[in-house]
């Protein structure tokens, strides 16, 4: 994905550029924000944005093309309309527009989805709205929010693991460097003594019915359960958030110790039941916890196993 900032302007043109494509069927208003009481009338005309983004200008006079126009260009349709809106409202707060009133709009006429982001460079208190280095940091500030370098500071072995990152801390970013990714793969090493340090963690509060939760609470460390779709789970992965590390669940605690703790203790059961209220009982708390197809597993070799009919195995 890209971004570029276009030319500022005195009469804020960009509003009445996008408007003119929504008319002719080529984009779609997607989000207007902080214009105040001018969002509660039910039909607005072009000159309505325009006319309150000049009275908010007005505030300060020294600003001569106050408008301020972006686009946020994606190769593609790697990025839907929301994708690219919900990317440009965390981008537009990084580059201090968040509170300011704007217009995204996202433009259909072009092999690349994109959106346009129109607002001005005056907040409503008259002061400037800072534009040093504005080329430079809407590239960085684009990178923050997409976040494919934050989890790539992360220490994982497979490809897999490095998305469960990614879909883990809710970062957007589509597009890769698979030669940084194959890169971080090729130079992992096992983390032997982090390994043996969870490995006493985990066996002394296996025992607790909020064993998940005081990990994720106390430790900074998520459980990831993987299943197909209505099924139990075949294996899970534990992010190391403090230590920045993804591991396989089994190097540390098997399946069935972690699921065992989900089972309340002062439920009794015949010897005849107690396996299949023992898998009832563990998928009612495993419910809320965020269950992840296995990228690599299942895309790649489900198909195989089901017509060999072998069970999946765990390659996380």
């Amino acid at each position: 994905m890209i971004v570029k900032i276009l030319s500022s302007s005195a009469k804020f043109s960009g509003v009445v550029y996008n408007t003119n494509k929504i008319d002719r069927n080529k984009g779609e208003l997607m989000h207007v924000a902080n214009f105040g009481s001018l969002q509660g009338l039910s039909r607005l005309r072009p000159q309505d944005y325009v006319n309150y983004l000049q009275m908010i200008a007005a505030q300060n006079t020294r600003v001569k093309k106050p408008q301020f126009h972006a686009v946020l260009s994606a190769k593609g349709r790697t990025y839907s309309s929301k994708e690219l809106t919900k990317i440009a409202i965390a981008w537009l707060d990084k580059m201090a527009y968040g509170s300011q009133p704007y217009l995204i709009i996202y433009h259909k006429d072009t092999d690349n989805n994109h959106v346009h982001v129109v607002s001005v460079r005056v907040d409503k208190q008259g002061k400037k709205i800072n534009s040093a280095y504005e080329k430079l940091r809407a590239v960085g500030n684009l990178k923050e929010v997409l976040g494919v370098e934050k989890a790539l500071a992360y220490t994982f072995s497979t490809r897999a693991q490095f998305f469960m990152v990614m879909e883990n801390l809710g970062l957007p970013g589509k597009e890769f460097d698979e030669r940084l990714i194959t890169e971080k793969i090729s130079k992992y090493q096992r983390p032997i003594d982090r390994i043996s340090e969870l490995r006493e963690l985990f066996k002394g509060i296996k025992h607790r019915t909020d064993f998940k939760e005081l990990l994720a609470e106390q430790y900074q460390i998520d459980l990831i359960f993987h299943s197909a779709e209505g099924k139990q789970p075949y294996g899970y992965s534990i992010i190391d958030h403090k230590h920045q590390l993804v591991l396989k669940g089994s190097e540390i605690l098997s399946l069935k110790e972690v699921l065992a703790s989900y089972v309340q203790e002062d439920i009794v059961v015949s010897a005849e039941s107690e396996k299949e209220d023992r898998r009832h009982v563990a998928a009612s708390f495993i419910r809320p916890v965020w269950i992840a197809d296995d990228v690599d597993d299942q895309q790649i070799h489900g198909m195989r196993r089901k017509r060999q009919k072998k069970a999946r195995t765990n390659t996380r």
